[in-house]
C-alpha cells in the first residue's frame, strides 16, 4: 500500500506524534479499503478548530477531529488523494488527560476515525455507531491501543 501524507502543524503545538506514527495510523485505516491515497493532515489551534466546526458543522466551539473527503468534480478522473483531516492539537491531549488515556492511544484513535470518515464511515445511526466503533476497536487492537469505548 503507497500512503503519502502531507503533514501540516499550524498550531505549533507540541510534542505531536512523529510522522512515521502518523503513516502507520493512516495505513491501518486503509488497508484493505485503498492501494493507494493520499491524505492531509493538518494540526491547528482551538482558534481555527473552532471557526471550521462552526463554519462546516454549524458547531460552536473546538472540536477534537474534523474530516473532509476529497470530492472530485464531474468529469475529472478519481485521484489518490482521499482528502483532509484537521485535529486540534491542544484538544487532543486535554481529552486524552482528561479521560485518563495514553495521549498517543487518543491521537491514534482520531486518525483512525477520521480516516473512516474519509472513506465513507458515519455514525448517524446506531447502526453505523456500532460498525464504525467495532472496526476502530479492531483497528486500534491491531496496533496494541486499547479499547477506546471503554474507561
Amino acid at each position: 500500500m503507497a500512503v503519502r501524507l502531507d503533514l501540516q502543524n499550524a498550531s505549533q503545538w507540541q510534542p505531536i506524534p512523529s510522522e512515521a506514527q502518523f503513516l502507520t495510523w493512516l495505513s491501518t485505516a486503509l488497508a484493505g479499503e485503498r492501494d493507494r491515497a493520499e491524505v492531509t493532515i493538518r494540526l491547528v489551534g482551538e482558534e481555527e478548530s473552532a471557526r471550521l466546526n462552526a463554519r462546516f458543522r454549524g458547531k460552536a466551539g473546538p472540536t477534537n477531529v474534523l474530516s473532509f473527503p476529497f470530492e472530485p468534480l464531474p468529469g475529472v478522473p478519481i485521484l489518490d488523494f482521499l482528502g483532509d483531516l484537521v485535529i486540534c492539537a491542544p484538544l487532543v491531549d486535554r481529552e486524552a488527560q482528561a479521560l485518563s488515556k495514553p495521549p498517543l492511544a487518543h491521537w491514534a484513535h482520531l486518525v483512525i476515525h477520521g480516516t473512516l470518515h474519509l472513506l465513507g464511515y458515519d455514525h448517524q445511526t446506531e447502526a453505523q455507531a456500532r460498525e464504525m466503533e467495532a472496526l476502530e476497536i479492531r483497528l486500534l487492537q491491531s496496533l496494541g491501543f486499547p479499547n477506546p469505548y471503554e474507561s
